[in-house]
């Protein structure tokens, strides 16, 4: 238990398949709208692609950065200016020391539409014409480096790269850096702008990706018996994080504690899940324990359920282990398709709202659950959380065996 120093949420920021911001995000998601589409790219026909949708931004960049300060990013850091904007603007733009102030920004792949587009420009054009800021824009730390240059943070720009549970690590390093005594104060999260014809490519050659490709906006299907893979998404989500005490001292809106993390590792396999959830329990016990709490004391589950037949019934039944049947479980992939290196970033935002607002967003798409499902899944419309202390945990699992949880209790 780690309570010594209370950490808390004052900022928020987005940019995600349902939304702008993180307004647009929240409300889209209790809605129950879906963020998937058919993409209208000359280079799905062109490489013939298997699968022909994802859920791409629903705001797209250059209707909020300037075109100059656009050229000099890989999207994948774009798009988390634009989240790091508007949770530092949410938390008030504080006036701090530069070196209490951290930033920590993840990403499971990185700049990989520099790095091919400079690929191509180098094979077709030579040498000349590759454009002189290729690296600092294809590296996976820019996003952290750009955020920390927005902000100013100087206690240290951090990335850390574990697939689909680097946004969910990124907040996890984050608390550390605090209750180290490193930071007053850490900007993180994570982004990902994954969605290019390679990593389709591959990922459909893994049998990763659902092949809904005649109705998209219900392929993302977790705890489905139908479901047949994930959908690939793109955006990041951003968070400022305090010390208590920090926060009250300068009048802060506090949005909810981040009272535990946990992480482990499978040691199983490359990219499928240990079968038996042995690591994701560890992982979920760890960020309970941390917190100071038990299992039957989480009313709310936001689930790493990325709609894949090797992942969510593993994930169902480490759930069912560590916490029973009383909380309620959100799989807000379902709307939002996989945002990979941005996931878990996006989904504790979403944690953190349900636990404020007393309200866990919905599943969509499950129209024939799995038989025996050891979950109380939330479907079709939102669930009221309890009144008093509450505490929701938000999964974040990634190929390599990656496990990470975060407890949000409410403020």
């Amino acid at each position: 238990m780690s309570e010594e120093v209370s950490i808390v949420v004052t900022g928020v920021g987005a940019t995600s398949p349902l939304g702008g911001d993180v307004a647009s995000t929240w409300q889209a998601a209790l809605a129950g709208e879906s963020g998937v589409a058919t993409m209208e790219h000359d280079w799905v026909s062109e490489y013939e692609l298997p699968v022909t949708f994802a859920a791409e931004l629903a705001v797209k960049p250059e209707e909020v950065l300037p075109r100059p300060q656009m050229r000099r990013m890989d999207p994948s850091a774009q798009y988390a200016v634009i989240a790091a904007k508007e949770a530092w603007a949410d938390a008030g733009a504080p006036e701090m020391d530069g070196e209490r102030l951290g930033s920590v920004i993840a990403s499971g792949i990185g700049g990989v539409w520099t790095l091919l587009s400079s690929w191509d420009t180098l094979k077709e054009s030579g040498p000349r014409r590759v454009l002189p800021l290729t690296v600092p824009m294809l590296m996976p730390n820019s996003p952290a480096a750009y955020v920390s240059l927005e902000v100013g943070a100087k206690a240290g720009a951090h990335t850390p790269v574990s697939a689909c549970a680097s946004g969910a690590e990124a907040i996890g390093y984050a608390v550390d850096m605090i209750r180290s005594g490193r930071a007053d104060a850490v900007v993180a999260g994570g982004t990902e702008a994954a969605v290019h014809p390679l990593p389709i490519a591959a990922f459909a050659k893994m049998q990763a990706l659902s092949t809904k490709n005649d109705d998209p906006q219900s392929a993302s299907r977790p705890y489905d018996v139908n479901r047949d893979g994930f959908v690939l998404g793109e955006g990041a989500g951003v968070v400022v994080l305090e010390r208590e005490d920090h926060a009250k001292a300068r009048g802060a809106k506090i949005y909810a504690r981040i009272a535990g993390v946990g992480m482990s590792a499978d040691s199983y396999a490359i990219a499928p899940p240990d079968p038996t959830g042995a690591g994701q329990e560890r992982a979920m016990c760890f960020a309970i324990e941390d917190a100071g709490l038990s299992g039957p004391d989480i009313v709310h589950v936001n689930a790493h359920a990325t709609s894949t037949p090797a992942g969510d019934g593993v994930e169902a039944a480490a759930v069912n282990r560590v916490i029973g049947e009383q909380a309620v479980v959100s799989a807000t992939k379902s709307m939002t398709g996989h945002l990979l290196g941005g996931a878990g970033a996006l989904e504790a935002i979403f944690t953190i709202l349900a636990v404020q607002n007393r309200l866990a967003p919905p599943t969509i798409n499950v129209s024939e659950p799995e038989a025996d499902l050891p979950i109380d899944l939330v479907r079709g419309t939102p669930r009221d959380l309890p009144n008093g202390d509450i505490a929701a945990i938000n999964n974040a699992f990634g190929f390599g065996g990656h496990n990470i949880a975060l407890v949000v209790k409410n403020y």
